[in-house]
């Protein structure tokens, strides 16, 4: 039995790869994690990591280990077996951005103050006191857009998120359908298994 596919218009442009974090302050895998998020809002029943993969077309092992890091956050809650999966452990109005990010990526901060005005030639090696008086002017205006940057992503809820989501109306139940049938999918092939596997202890005996 083949799993239907989702019915998604994909926008023009190259693909990057899901490895690249092009440079930015958060690497990829924030971003895929923001994603798998927002599929399990309505969803119920859990989702598997590799399910999760497939269907945004990342590398199950890139998934595979920013789950945990959610679940370790209790953001997610995970349960075993072949229909096991992840689904939310809180509702998505109490998550965050900034608990996701922070979650996966750890705190990051927009610059390490390396206290270059330390080193201008012409203090040759002894700074005077005028020049370290107050915080650094570069470190001052990057800490007040951290702090902007972390306020927005923690006023930002998932829920915040896929209400903001412009998919038409049809287009979760097509998501679910497509994560059900592979549930299934799971299921058929593990009662398959167990009866080959009755079978040929049947014929060994």
């Amino acid at each position: 039995m083949n799993s239907p596919q989702p019915h998604a218009e994909k926008p023009a442009g190259s693909k990057p790869s899901p490895s690249q974090g092009g440079g930015a302050l958060y690497g990829a895998a924030v971003e895929y994690g923001m994603h798998c998020l927002t599929w399990l809002v309505a969803r119920d029943a859990p989702v598997s990591s590799r399910d999760l993969a497939e269907l945004q077309g990342v590398p199950p092992a890139m998934i595979a280990k920013i789950m945990p890091k959610l679940e370790k956050a209790g953001i997610v809650a995970s349960s075993g077996g072949i229909n096991g999966g992840y689904r939310l452990a809180r509702p998505p109005e109490t998550i965050s951005m900034l608990d996701v990010a922070d979650a996966i990526d750890g705190r990051k901060s927009l610059i390490a103050c390396r206290e270059v005005r330390r080193n201008c030639a012409l203090f040759e090696d002894e700074t005077p006191r005028w020049a370290t008086r107050r915080v650094c002017g570069i470190h001052a205006i990057m800490l007040r857009a951290e702090k902007a940057m972390r306020a927005e992503l923690a006023r930002t809820s998932l829920l915040d998120v896929v209400d903001n989501i412009p998919a038409p109306p049809e287009f979760a139940p097509e998501i679910d359908v497509w994560l059900s049938a592979r549930a299934r999918d799971r299921e058929q092939s593990r009662i398959s298994a167990i009866r080959a596997g009755t079978r040929r202890r049947s014929s060994d005996d």
